[in-house]
């Protein structure tokens, strides 16, 4: 049994690395971050209920290290290097431009959202996860994940959407 949960925890480590990014902001944080989570579950695989999603299991872990580690470094505030990231040969570089602006845009104003928001709109919107499983990982009601991620949501529009000019008053 402990080798079919080991294969079953390597396909998951996309989706826990696309996690990790989401609440770290930081390739390197969070391949950390999976790497002290995967390490936390083979120590405490015992502690696994066979009965239970992996996957759910695996996020708690995920989200629990993360806010130790976040609440005794006092949020570091590292970033995604963008300019770092090579863009594909042929890529139209206007397009790839664009795309690492928008990308940029999206994770600074992500960092700026309430820590609750940000991991409902990172398990729902980034990893694909259904409320109910959002619920699970987060240990809330699923109403509760509906509400964040809809203020979440909002927010992130909010502070997106560009600002029309004002018009100028009194001109004839």
């Amino acid at each position: 049994m402990a080798e079919d949960v080991r294969a079953q925890l390597i396909a998951l480590l996309p989706r826990l690395r696309r996690f990790a990014l989401g609440l770290t902001g930081s390739r390197d944080d969070a391949d950390d971050l999976v790497q002290a989570a995967c390490e936390r579950a083979l120590n405490r695989l015992h502690q696994w209920e066979p009965d239970t999603r992996l996957d759910s299991w695996m996020f708690r872990i995920v989200k629990t290290i993360w806010i130790d580690q976040w609440r005794s470094q006092k949020a570091r505030g590292e970033h995604v290097d963008l300019d770092a990231i090579e863009p594909p040969a042929g890529s139209n570089g206007r397009h790839v431009t664009e795309v690492r602006n928008t990308l940029e845009a999206v994770c600074r104003v992500m960092e700026q959202l309430p820590e609750e928001q940000r991991l409902v709109l990172t398990l729902v919107s980034v990893d694909g996860l259904s409320y109910e499983e959002a619920a699970a990982v987060l240990e809330v009601p699923i109403g509760t994940v509906m509400s964040r991620l809809a203020r979440a949501r909002r927010r992130l529009h909010e502070l997106l959407e560009p600002k029309p000019a004002t018009l100028a008053r009194g001109r004839s």
